[in-house]
């Protein structure tokens, strides 16, 4: 970091939630298992919480403000964390992808990257004008795909608005490749993608894009925004965004009326 550059507060806020456990823990002489059961989780996942591997959430630290009379001090530091932009967000998203046993992904303007060819990537991103590296750019978002052929691959499930199959990203040859790539995806086992018509209408998906990923701690849900991103770890939250997609799922074609869809789509970009 250079030095005219002050540390982002919220990355410090967490490490001082990490260290602040892990403090109060050894002060009164508490092993990770102990802490674990009072917390309903493993001993693993204590070590990664004061590591600073994974971020304790409000349920959490409202049980330890209460067993260790700490005034509402995790609740505060907690509360003050999840404010703002977290400039790390993109990095801590992608980990919990590479690891993912099971993704739910809506997304209504644009194909997800998961599913993008190499010329809808490269498109996007120059059109983004936040990247100067375009060629590591696209191989770095390419890359992530890899998780769909490995060997336990995660089960996704997909709903995609109509609105993205139709925007014209890169023009129409680029578009026709990446309506026949999303096919080509939608054939693999365990991928089921479906079509949101725009004769839906109203429906909570307009209100934005959003992914659910499933690891073996449990569930994040991620939710773009312009220029960043929020990563979401509270399971209540994370539950109000799978109700959600269950939601936008009932308006949803089914998976066999999408992928005919999708070809009818394709047959106009000649």
């Amino acid at each position: 970091m250079n030095i005219n550059e002050s540390p982002d507060p919220r990355s410090s806020m967490w490490a001082w939630i990490a260290y602040s456990l892990r403090f109060h823990r050894m002060q009164r002489g508490l092993t990770g298992d102990t802490v674990g059961k009072l917390l309903n989780c493993a001993r693993s996942s204590i070590s990664r919480l004061e590591n600073g591997e994974a971020k304790l959430n409000e349920k959490q630290a409202a049980i330890l403000d209460e067993a260790w009379n700490t005034g509402g001090l995790f609740g505060i530091t907690v509360w003050y964390a999840r404010q703002g932009h977290d400039p790390t967000w993109f990095k801590s998203f992608t980990e919990f992808e590479a690891r993912a046993l099971g993704m739910k992904i809506y997304s209504g303007q644009l194909i997800p990257a998961l599913f993008q060819t190499p010329g809808y990537a490269r498109a996007l991103l120059i059109g983004g004008h936040r990247e100067r590296d375009i060629d590591g750019a696209v191989s770095a978002r390419l890359a992530r795909q890899d998780i769909l052929t490995r060997p336990s691959p995660p089960n996704i499930w997909v709903l995609l608005a109509e609105t993205a199959l139709v925007c014209q990203v890169g023009g129409t040859a680029v578009m026709r490749e990446q309506l026949a790539k999303l096919l080509e995806f939608s054939d693999l086992p365990d991928v089921y993608l479906r079509v949101v018509p725009n004769s839906a209408g109203a429906n909570p998906g307009l209100d934005g894009s959003f992914k659910i990923i499933k690891v073996k701690e449990g569930q994040v849900g991620y939710v773009d925004a312009f220029h960043g991103g929020r990563l979401v770890a509270d399971p209540a939250e994370v539950e109000r965004f799978a109700v959600g997609f269950d939601q936008i799922g009932a308006v949803a074609l089914p998976v066999d009326a999408s992928r005919t869809m999708i070809e009818r789509l394709m047959e106009t970009m000649k």
